[in-house]
């Protein structure tokens, strides 16, 4: 069985293939596209048999390994972070390249493996995290106008400014306002009405996954948890029984557990690691920045760290708590035990009616 390894690029790949020797059947570059890739595989299927490894960089691996699987080779995405120590520990210390995918990892079984859902789940996710980018986008387009509010002073009585009524009234300032600011506020107003579109658009079609999916009714059933956020906390999970454990597997993939330091056999924790999903690692303290102010349970449990260790840690360690409790119920695909039956209830009606 022949071993290739490819490291991937933007526009240029290298790839290096060998032999269970360590001899070098092939090696080469290749650009990342179509006929590129094509031109990969005709050249290593020429060798016989093979699995390969490339790194995961970004999105640009999606096509190359898609396009592997497709003929058969079975293909592991390497975790760049644990491949790279690996790497220069044990061989050398300049940059990770196609021979040491190829000779150390894949022959020596030293591979700290990426998980790759499937090509569906890929796209739910990035629908839903093109959600955020939107939301996000909007979020500094509604800063600008207010600070432009706020130069001038103007007030309102309304209570969303950004609804229909507010943008009527804010499109009425635009004449009272100096004409390089009436630039700005025109043309902020104009994008927040066109993303207000875009969001709209994509939750409906968020939504429409999340109606099929048992995950997310069990989710949606614990305080603080809406639609868009059971369906993000469900594409990053993509599928919990890939965590055997839910404090050290799942907790570390959203980077929510305690980075550990040993020296001289004392061994000392610090702050969270970060490193995993920052998507879940986000969406999480979000909840329970919502939960604690209507969950008993999750309530108490906060007060009792933010007693000791203030706000942060506290809101951290809720969201950590958080991330437990809903590895135990989608594993015994189970509701949430303190859940408000009634606003259960009216998320799922509104779950149906989008």
């Amino acid at each position: 069985m022949n071993h290739l390894g490819i490291d991937v690029g933007k526009r240029k790949c290298r790839a290096a293939l060998k032999d269970d020797k360590g001899k070098i059947l092939d090696e080469f570059f290749f650009s990342n596209e179509g006929n590129g890739i094509h031109n990969l595989l005709s050249r290593i299927q020429s060798h016989g048999k093979c699995v390969a490894v490339l790194e995961s960089t970004g999105n640009m691996w999606m096509r190359i390994h898609d396009m592997l699987e497709e003929i058969g080779i079975d293909t592991k995405l390497a975790n760049p972070n644990k491949t790279r120590i690996i790497a220069e520990a044990k061989i050398k210390s300049d940059k990770l390249d196609a021979r040491i995918l190829s000779d150390l990892l894949l022959r020596t079984d030293l591979i700290y493996e990426s998980y790759v859902p499937k090509r569906e789940n890929r796209d739910k996710r990035s629908l839903v995290r093109h959600r955020i980018t939107l939301s996000r986008t909007k979020t500094k387009l509604v800063n600008k106008v207010h600070s432009i509010l706020d130069k001038y002073d103007y007030r309102t009585e309304l209570t969303d400014i950004f609804g229909k009524s507010g943008i009527e009234w804010l499109k009425a300032l635009s004449s009272q306002v100096t004409p390089v600011d009436r630039i700005i506020l025109d043309t902020s107003i104009e994008s927040i009405e066109a993303i207000n579109r875009q969001i709209d658009t994509v939750s409906k079609e968020i939504s429409k996954y999340a109606r099929d999916n048992n995950d997310i009714k069990i989710l949606l059933s614990i305080t603080g948890i809406d639609i868009f956020s059971a369906m993000l906390i469900s594409t990053e999970i993509v599928d919990i029984k890939r965590f055997s454990t839910p404090w050290w597997k799942l907790v570390s993939y959203a980077g929510l557990a305690p980075s550990i330091r040993e020296s001289s056999g004392k061994i000392k924790t610090g702050g969270i690691t970060k490193q995993g999903s920052p998507w879940l690692r986000w969406i999480l303290v979000q909840c329970a920045l919502i939960a604690i102010k209507y969950d008993t349970h999750l309530r108490i449990f906060y007060d009792r760290i933010k007693n000791r260790r203030g706000h942060a840690t506290a809101i951290v360690a809720t969201a950590k708590e958080l991330l437990v409790i809903i590895w135990y119920m989608l594993t015994r695909n189970e509701l949430y035990r303190y859940m408000d039956k009634q606003r259960y209830e009216r998320k799922l009606q509104k779950l149906e009616q989008r």
